[in-house]
């Protein structure tokens, strides 16, 4: 099978070393990258992690994909192991080459899938970090006054605590999404799941600032409809929502450093933490899967276990 358009340089070095046997290097990755993007709909920062770490396996193999084997695919991953990489990071990568091998096997190019017997140890979940109640509310008051940028710092840390969303999807919002009379925010979610989450009127009081007295003077002709501004006037982006997060939490002491997810955190441990059963809490983060939010049940049984040895006399 062959995909139009000319060759790059690996695929010119493929068909110098195997005699033109097989698919070129980017005639594979161009595929799967559009099948991830197109079939799949994965997000571009996933197409390129994945884009990324099938490169290095393609690399590692320099043959035709034909003869990608569970050998290569173990070696591939020794070689990550032994270069330091986290437990993590070598879980994800495994899990890509199963998604690369499958995919290339109902392509035709493999004649057997070579993922389905590559095992892979899961990654250590760790706990995330978590602000407690008090925290979290120095955290909103530490972005108060009345200019434009502080009066929608304060509606970002709101919102992003009320409701728990993801930085990408906080940054897809457009004016149009906030419901004000239901208190209710429609989010865009992964694989374009939409769903709508609650919020309170601390959040509806900063948003309604924001909209009635900052964004107007930030606004621009190419502005369109996005609820959250730059300086500049066009739609804020993930690395502009971070440092707002960071100066905020660098108010607080005793805060930890995290970013805009470790909101996300605090908001589904608090909502635990106050008898939101966790079928809903899955509901509001938008989780595929249960086994995604069973962890923030854990945070709250560590934190409960820690206020126990501190204020027990015989804990």
């Amino acid at each position: 099978m062959r995909f139009g358009g000319r060759l790059g340089w690996h695929d010119r070095l493929w068909l110098l070393q195997w005699g033109g046997a097989g698919l070129g290097r980017d005639e594979v990755l161009g595929a799967f990258g559009r099948y991830l993007r197109f079939e799949r709909d994965l997000s571009p920062h996933t197409v390129r992690a994945y884009l990324t770490d099938v490169s290095s396996l393609l690399d590692h193999l320099n043959r035709p994909v034909e003869d990608l084997d569970v050998a290569v695919l173990r070696e591939w991953l020794a070689g990550q192991h032994d270069a330091g990489k986290a437990r993590a990071t070598l879980a994800r990568r495994a899990a890509c080459a199963r998604t690369f091998t499958a995919y290339c096997h109902r392509q035709g190019w493999l004649a057997e899938d070579p993922g389905l017997l590559l095992g892979s140890a899961k990654a250590p979940r760790d706990l995330p970090a978590v602000l407690d109640q008090e925290q979290a509310q120095e955290v909103m008051d530490s972005a108060s006054g009345v200019e434009p940028k502080e009066l929608r710092d304060r509606a970002i840390l709101e919102l992003l605590y009320a409701t728990g969303v993801r930085v990408s999807e906080l940054c897809g919002l457009d004016v149009d999404d906030v419901d004000r009379d239901r208190h209710v925010v429609r989010v865009m979610g992964k694989g374009r799941k939409e769903r709508s989450v609650p919020f309170g009127l601390p959040a509806l009081r900063a948003l309604d600032r924001w909209c009635i007295h900052g964004r107007p003077l930030w606004a621009r002709a190419g502005s369109g409809p996005a609820l959250f501004l730059g300086v500049r006037g066009g739609r804020i982006d993930a690395g502009t929502v971070r440092r707002v997060v960071h100066a905020a939490l660098a108010q607080v002491e005793g805060a930890p450093d995290m970013g805009p997810h470790g909101l996300r955190h605090s908001a589904a441990t608090h909502l635990l933490e106050g008898g939101a059963d966790l079928r809903s809490v899955q509901e509001l983060l938008g989780h595929a899967s249960l086994n995604s939010t069973q962890i923030y049940t854990h945070v709250s049984i560590e934190r409960l276990r820690a206020a126990y040895k501190q204020a027990h006399p015989r804990a």
